[in-house]
């Protein structure tokens, strides 16, 4: 089911290294190559820069400038952004070691400064120091207005917040974080703060050898705390802070009987092995859509009128009773085919809706729920990618959506380090098996030896070499 034929666009900034993306998510290049633009190589030699030195300075760690001076990235444009203060001064009496932000409005961070996703800081997290093996791991880019960019489902003047909690996938890590991926692309389409699940054990990274964590949260993988500061209109809460905020207060009602309803034993952390007793409590205080990615997609309208919802609805009976002009569509039919990322409407969501037969739009009455919440029971469950399931009406905001995760949801210093420090001693490895190979070219190959749960397919490493090797250039 997870293997359904859906492509990936790959997205590509503007070639002028401008970062000329409009205030409505939109590129005025659309030439996807997936190459990166000179902006992009101008963040990396800037970062590579701070990385040489080893500064130690903890707010040039994250915003990849010196404290005392007034250093910034360069851009093709040079064009000067205006200051943006971060929501409240709660925010910055965090927790987390490994961002730091500023604690006074003179201190405030500018958007001529990179976010601390920008670049790449190795100094702190053991290496490597080399400048081209640092570079060669950075596939993201820095495009300030990209966090200027909000959703039409955000209501600015709504009376009360919105929110979307999710329960974590329970297969392994790669089904976790892509189930999180497309819970938080759901977020901030739909205009709702995101509640992160509580800390808890997470399949085959929990092993308890008394030397490491057990627990984990999706913070401790990914900078959240940067994209919930540095995107208008999208907040991200913990756990505990959600309940701090909405359960114990009484924000939270039954969805059945509409009577106030508390955390159990108003309890509000839930860091730890018995978080199923809190899920059974969101499930019931919250609207729980069973959407299932393989039978529909879920659209975002392009506002929040009716007539956006009405569009969305005439357009899939249009294309599904042949009104449209056109057979019903198929995977086969988008296979070496793909649909422009800008065409109409019709077209993008005939290429969405191939062997599905419906949409599931974020309509009225989702809309209005407070709370939605997503849940992981009797088969449901986020098990896809998020740009194969999540249609967005205004193609504009599909294309930001993508360039969102690809900038800013990855993973923090310490994990790409550690694996920049693997590359690096694999390359050292091939030069020295062959002194021509200067550049230490190398094979790889990915072994997904828990993807079949039987011995047999289980192949010892050596065996593997010897069915491979006839392929591999030696």
């Amino acid at each position: 089911r997870i293997g359904r034929t859906r492509r990936k666009r790959e997205i590509k900034d503007s070639d002028d290294g401008s970062g000329s993306i409009n205030k409505d998510g939109s590129s005025e290049n659309i030439s996807y190559s997936g190459a990166m633009n000179d902006m992009a190589t101008n963040i990396r030699g800037h970062a590579n820069e701070l990385h040489a030195k080893n500064i130690n300075n903890k707010k040039s760690d994250i915003f990849g400038m010196n404290s005392d001076s007034d250093t910034t990235i360069n851009t093709a444009n040079e064009s000067k952004r205006q200051t943006y203060q971060l929501e409240s001064p709660e925010k910055n009496n965090n927790n987390n070691n490994d961002i730091a932000y500023p604690n006074t409005p003179d201190e405030a961070a500018t958007k001529d400064t990179p976010h601390p996703v920008s670049g790449l800081n190795c100094a702190d997290h053991g290496g490597p120091t080399n400048p081209k093996v640092i570079e060669e791991m950075i596939f993201w880019s820095d495009i300030p207005s990209d966090s200027d960019y909000v959703s039409p489902m955000y209501d600015p003047n709504a009376k009360e917040e919105k929110y979307l909690t999710f329960e974590p996938d329970q297969g392994g890590w790669n089904n976790i974080r892509m189930a999180m991926e497309t819970a938080l692309l759901m977020s901030h389409a739909m205009g709702r703060t995101l509640v992160l699940p509580p800390e808890q054990r997470m399949y085959l990274i929990d092993k308890m050898n008394g030397e490491q964590k057990t627990m984990f949260g999706f913070q401790d993988f990914f900078h959240l705390d940067a994209i919930s500061i540095e995107h208008k209109g999208f907040k991200i809460l913990r756990t505990e802070e959600f309940l701090e905020k909405e359960g114990v207060t009484g924000g939270l009602k039954n969805k059945e009987t509409g009577s106030v309803m508390f955390p159990p034993k108003n309890r509000t952390n839930w860091d730890g092995p018995d978080r199923q007793t809190l899920f059974q409590y969101l499930r019931e205080v919250g609207m729980t859509p069973e959407w299932e990615s393989w039978d529909c997609a879920l659209a975002i309208p392009q506002s929040r009128d009716d007539e956006a919802i009405d569009d969305l609805n005439n357009t899939l009976h249009s294309i599904m009773d042949g009104s449209y002009g056109k057979p019903v569509p198929t995977v086969e039919e988008f296979t070496g085919n793909p649909t422009p990322v800008n065409a109409s409407m019709a077209e993008r969501m005939r290429e969405m809706l191939a062997d599905r037969k419906e949409l599931c739009i974020y309509d009225k009455p989702l809309q209005n729920s407070k709370l939605i919440h997503l849940k992981v029971h009797n088969g449901v469950r986020l098990l896809t990618h998020f740009y194969a399931f999540i249609f967005f009406a205004d193609w504009k905001q599909d294309l930001w959506s993508k360039r969102f995760v690809r900038d800013h949801l990855r993973y923090v210093d310490e994990i790409i380090c550690a694996a920049a420090r693997v590359v690096e001693a694999v390359r050292e490895h091939a030069i020295l098996k062959n002194a021509t190979n200067t550049e230490g070219i190398y094979d790889a190959m990915h072994v997904r030896r828990g993807d079949f749960q039987f011995p047999p397919t289980q192949l010892p490493a050596d065996e593997l070499y010897d069915l491979s090797k006839r392929n591999l250039e030696q």
